[in-house]
């Protein structure tokens, strides 16, 4: 038998990759407008988010007093659905990167 071939050793360190970090976190923003009533914002986020009342009128709250609120928090892509479903309900929306 001729010599037999050695497997190569193998190195168990493992090295983290900082590429490889969780996926971003994207938020769907409400913004405040002059046009569209409070009671019909609220009704928005009950009809297309599912929210109960409460947290409707707490979110509609916050983005009639403080300019805007974070509705949804999630994928981009997803956030970037809800975004263009509120510009179908007539509301200005957006998306930005979690934290920013």
């Amino acid at each position: 038998m001729m010599g037999a071939l050695a497997a190569p050793e193998l190195d168990e360190r493992v090295e983290l990759d900082e590429a490889a970090s969780p996926p971003a976190v994207w938020q769907t923003v409400v913004w405040n407008d002059p046009v569209n009533l409070m009671s019909y914002v609220a009704r928005v986020f009950r009809t297309y988010f599912g929210f109960d009342q409460a947290k409707a009128e707490r979110l509609m709250l916050a983005v009639h007093e403080q300019g805007h609120a974070v509705v949804a928090e999630g994928p981009r892509e997803q956030m970037e659905m809800h975004a263009q479903a509120m510009h179908g309900y007539a509301l200005w929306a957006t998306v930005r990167k979690a934290g920013e």
